[in-house]
């Protein structure tokens, strides 16, 4: 004799938190090329700061923030401008000049510890450079175009580099 099955209990789901995270890249007519990272976050109750000072209607962007990193094909940045069009405190609205110290980094190999180094804790804005280190994904990918038809990269002792960089290329 087997065990009867359980009750089927339903379960149901409030939601508490909603955010988006944009990346958009574009090529330029300069001959450069730009890459967008943008988060909104929104809630489903009428936010209040924990300061107080700012409150925020049920489903209105508490942040509603990004960054734009121009880069040339070697993925070395250019420039940076960060924006913020809403926030929880008014502090933030400054934290996007603090991003100026990427311009001369490239974003390759050891980009998310220089990022982390530069500008991590009290140094910026924890939502802005969250968005950092995929932006420099979406501008690799963003360059698949240029690196169609040509040989995969080397390493020195002659083997692509791609290979054991990720599961599929194992």
């Amino acid at each position: 004799m087997s065990d009867p099955e359980p009750p089927t209990i339903e379960v149901t789901r409030e939601e508490l938190q909603f955010r988006r995270i944009d990346m958009r890249a574009w090529s330029r007519s300069d001959g450069l090329y730009e890459v967008e990272g943008r988060v909104i976050d929104r809630k489903p109750f009428e936010f209040k700061s924990p300061n107080g000072f700012k409150v925020v209607p049920a489903g209105e962007p508490i942040h509603d923030m990004g960054v734009r990193l121009v880069f040339d094909a070697g993925l070395q940045v250019h420039e940076v401008s960060a924006f913020t069009s809403s926030a929880p405190y008014g502090g933030c609205m400054e934290a996007g000049r603090t991003l100026q110290v990427l311009k001369g980094l490239r974003m390759s190999s050891g980009w998310g510890f220089e990022v982390r180094k530069l500008l991590g804790g009290v140094q910026s804005c924890t939502h802005l450079v969250g968005l950092l280190v995929p932006m420099a994904t979406t501008a690799y990918q963003s360059l698949t175009k240029l690196r169609i038809g040509q040989p995969d990269v080397q390493s020195a002792a002659g083997r692509p580099v791609k290979l054991d960089s990720c599961y599929a290329y194992a």
